[in-house]
């Protein structure tokens, strides 16, 4: 099953774990619809040879998937009120009578979470790691997050044609929650003049400082990518709403829009603000994510054959291994200061909004 939110790659994962446990080990496999959800409501389908062939190159998930059914907390409406219930001994009941030995399941933190909840009632994972975040601990790169950086690259390249053209400043806004692992990545690979991330609090004179300095020598226009969680020195993330029935309730956004009207404000250039959204998790993966989300699959169906439960499969220094679910579920993976990438970055004279790197 997959849960939390889509990404390329997972249907590689789908199909790398059903062959694999029915060429190699004549084992029957059972799709769970919608993630949790299909887990609490019993939506379950038997999975055979045909249903995942031909899928290796789809985006999204042919099983479905939601971020809104944590069993311990699912809501149930009643009288007009809705109130969040533990439906956990729902989830073992069907699981038990479909004769389900262990559950395969793709996901993010959140996703993990809800694993390890039910984990503690009973019933046994083997996790496999997937955000377009990149951002779960224990493993250095999670399958989608390839493809999510090619995808946030290509279209800041597309921004700087017309940010040239006009002479404006750009303000790109990329995916990436708390962690700034996919704006740093893509605002490295797209040359952006300016690159801000959770991590690093950044102070908008600093950026007005960077856009103005370019714009007098030369430099008619700027490259801004923002991670949706970037913040201001002193200041808070910006929520774009809450979501009551979702496990993680925040929804980050409008960071780009903020900075537009502050730069102008400062700097009287002309600026414009871009969010890439949902284009990021969409799309084709990338031979890289394809081929990573294949060998995870393959090594869950191995790791379940060797006895193992409550993994989570890991891709460390060019090898899969796996670690306990508990170590990393409800955890971040945030991008460190000292990142090689961030110091080849400031480098070549990126700022990431932290400091006045031009003379006045």
């Amino acid at each position: 099953m997959s849960g939390g939110g889509d990404c390329p790659g997972i249907n590689a994962v789908i199909r790398a774990v059903t062959k694999t446990a029915i060429h190699k080990h004549r084992l029957k496999v059972v799709g769970i619809l919608d993630g949790f959800l299909g887990l609490i409501e019993n939506r379950l389908q038997e999975l055979g040879w045909g249903d995942v062939s031909n899928i290796l190159t789809l985006g999204g998930t042919i099983l479905g998937t939601s971020n809104k059914a944590d069993p311990a907390a699912y809501p149930i409406r009643k009288k007009g009120k809705t109130k969040l219930t533990d439906v956990r001994a729902r989830c073992l009941h069907h699981a038990r009578r479909a004769g389900l030995d262990i559950i395969v399941v793709i996901g993010g933190d959140g996703t993990m979470a809800c694993a390890q909840g039910l984990a503690q009632k009973g019933l046994n994972f083997i996790g496999v790691p997937k955000t377009i975040d990149n951002d779960l601990p224990g493993t250095d790169v999670t399958f989608g997050f390839d493809t999510a950086v090619s995808t946030a690259t290509e279209a800041i390249d597309k921004v700087h044609t017309t940010a040239s053209s006009h002479h404006r400043v750009m303000i790109v806004e990329v995916m990436g929650r708390y962690a700034g692992w996919l704006a740093l990545h893509a605002g490295v690979a797209s040359g952006s003049d300016v690159i801000l991330i959770p991590e690093i609090p950044y102070s908008l004179d600093a950026i007005c400082n960077c856009v103005r300095q370019r714009s007098r020598y030369g430099k008619r226009f700027s490259i801004i990518t923002v991670a949706e969680g970037a913040r201001p020195k002193g200041g808070k993330m910006t929520v774009m709403k809450k979501i009551k029935d979702s496990p993680d309730p925040i929804r980050l956004g409008g960071i780009a829009n903020k900075l537009q009207y502050g730069i102008e404000t400062k700097t009287h250039l002309d600026c414009r603000a871009v969010v890439l959204g949902h284009v990021q998790r969409g799309g084709i993966p990338t031979a890289f994510d394809r081929a990573l989300a294949s060998g995870l699959g393959y090594y869950a169906v191995e790791s379940l054959m060797a006895g193992q439960k409550n993994k989570l499969v890991v891709h460390n220094q060019g090898e899969i291994g796996s670690i306990d679910l508990a170590r990393i579920a409800g955890k971040s993976r945030r991008v460190p200061a000292d990142h090689p990438l961030i110091e080849a970055a400031r480098a070549l004279g990126t700022s990431f909004g932290d400091k006045i790197i031009f003379p006045a």
